[in-house]
């Protein structure tokens, strides 16, 4: 993501209707209009693997899966972002042009949003109080982390690999790992010097 060279700032009424006019993607942030930036195929083929396992898995429920041109509002007329895949179940979730009660929000990271999905981001999306799972996907490696809402409120986290199954509680689904990653070409890693 990118913040625009010019600075453009409105409110959020006004971004409602300007952004789904333009041609690319962005994020509303208190005022501030933020570019998205571009993915890799990887990150792409990770984002549709996801969905479209998800949505295969819960066609016959009354949920809906969005990936990455679906924002949702984060934050009441200050905050709307665009995370990779957001699942809803909640029938609360009416309005056309965004997702207000998500119950699963999965980001591919890329090394440009990761700390920004890890650190800001997820600070945001643990105010939703539908929201019981946070997924975040890596690029680089087969690597999944799912930060899950505990009965008590707490966010604990689990961590999977390559071999392992997901099961995501929010939504009643299990995927193997290896599907997530199905057809993504992985860099060899380089030797550590030293």
């Amino acid at each position: 993501m990118v913040a625009l060279s010019d600075r453009i700032m409105m409110t959020a009424e006004e971004y409602l209707i300007w952004e789904p006019t333009q041609e690319d993607r962005y994020e509303y942030w208190d005022g501030e209009v933020v570019a998205m930036s571009g993915a890799t195929r990887n990150h792409n083929r990770i984002s549709l693997n996801v969905s479209k396992l998800l949505d295969d898995a819960l066609i016959d429920r009354p949920c809906e899966v969005y990936m990455v041109d679906v924002k949702v509002q984060v934050e009441l007329g200050r905050k709307f972002f665009y995370p990779d895949v957001v699942v809803t179940c909640d029938e609360r979730d009416q309005d056309p042009r965004f997702v207000q009660f998500p119950c699963l929000i999965i980001e591919i990271l890329s090394p440009s949003t990761e700390a920004i999905d890890r650190g800001i981001k997820f600070a945001h999306y643990r105010k939703f109080t539908a929201l019981q799972e946070y997924v975040l996907v890596q690029v680089e490696q087969p690597v999944v982390e799912v930060f899950r809402r505990s009965e008590a409120g707490q966010w604990v986290l689990s961590e999977y690999a390559l071999d392992d199954r997901l099961k995501l509680e929010s939504v009643g689904v299990e995927i193997a790992i290896a599907d997530l990653y199905r057809q993504v070409k992985f860099e060899p890693s380089s030797p550590d010097i030293g």
